[in-house]
């Protein structure tokens, strides 16, 4: 498999920790005492910081042991943080260029509480840009990548795997990256290559990613084609997941809870949940319902056994504008 072993990219500084921000309210919008669910003491949404010329969102990620959600910034790459009962986000990690980074796509965190970060275009037309970071969950650059053998990756989404590695999704070409310590820094390696099986098309291709139940495989889905595919952990073998003619196009982030997937249909404005066996290969009882008319979300994790969905405000167009929000039970 090709490697490349990982020293930070970029030299720019990182401020550690929580930096705190500025919020500015937009009109109507409830206070903070307002947006809170008093039967479970936690807000019914999250208020993210945003830039004056307009912000956009995309990935989530949590950390179940400190109670923080993670939230990326597509408009410059900024991070924000949260946690579970604070109404209002704040900055984590600076973008503009902070450690080569422009925009910013899927989110995770693992058990250790390192985040990983991918970069969509961000290395695209840009050798000396990374495309993925890793963090700790203090703020330190632990590792700033590009991955091999590919000049145009388009790196959507991540999960962490049951080998505690994290995997993320390509959305040009139908390839997934394995990311892990290696020595004495991080390597970033071509896991599968499924050009064989899955046809590139135009569009966005790999996108949302979740391990299955019993960590046997990975279900990634293809945005473009509403397709699920399955990749077995062992080896990256893929195989097609029958999904039962359900209408899947636009599946962005998948959410797997025991063994009931969520599918979220970003511009389609569905939802799709749907029963998937232990293994991830069959899935049956395929449900739709509509989200909200008025947001598009993205991808959403849960966190102390509650959803939460980024709404990315992708639909606004020129500029979109604020409150920008991560949204708590969005569908319940």
């Amino acid at each position: 498999m090709k490697r490349i072993i990982a020293t930070a990219l970029a030299a720019a500084s990182l401020t550690a920790g929580i930096t705190t921000a500025t919020i500015t309210t937009g009109a109507g919008e409830a206070s903070a005492s307002e947006r809170t669910d008093q039967g479970q003491g936690r807000p019914d949404r999250y208020v993210l910081p945003g830039d004056a010329a307009g912000s956009r969102f995309e990935g989530i990620g949590v950390d179940q042991r400190r109670g923080l959600f993670y939230v990326s910034e597509v408009t410059g790459g900024e991070i924000h943080r949260g946690t579970a009962r604070d109404a209002d986000a704040e900055q984590w990690l600076a973008g503009d260029g902070t450690d080569g980074r422009y925009t910013a796509r899927g989110i995770t965190v693992d058990r250790a509480g390192n985040v990983y970060i991918a970069g969509g275009p961000n290395g695209i037309g840009n050798p000396d840009r990374p495309d993925l970071w890793v963090y700790s969950h203090d703020g330190e650059l632990l590792a700033a990548l590009r991955v091999p053998g590919t000049a145009d990756a388009f790196l959507n989404d991540v999960a962490i795997g049951a080998d505690g590695a994290a995997y993320f999704t390509n959305s040009n070409d139908p390839q997934i990256f394995r990311v892990a310590p290696a020595g004495d820094g991080w390597a970033a390696e071509l896991w599968a290559d499924a050009s064989g099986t899955i046809d590139r098309v135009a569009g966005f291709n790999l996108g949302g990613i979740a391990l299955s139940a019993d960590g046997s495989a990975f279900v990634v889905a293809q945005g473009n084609t509403g397709a699920l595919w399955r990749f077995a952990t062992v080896d990256g073998a893929v195989s097609a997941i029958d999904t039962q003619g359900a209408d899947l196009v636009n599946a962005d982030g998948l959410v797997r809870q025991g063994n009931e997937l969520t599918v979220i249909r970003n511009f389609s404005k569905m939802v799709a949940t749907m029963r998937i066996s232990a293994d991830g290969d069959t899935v049956h009882r395929v449900a739709q319902r509509a989200s909200d008319p008025d947001r598009v979300y993205t991808t959403a994790k849960v966190l102390h056994g509650r959803l939460l969905a980024v709404d990315s405000k992708f639909d606004e167009q020129p500029a979109p504008s604020g409150p920008y929000d991560v949204v708590g039970s969005p569908w319940a």
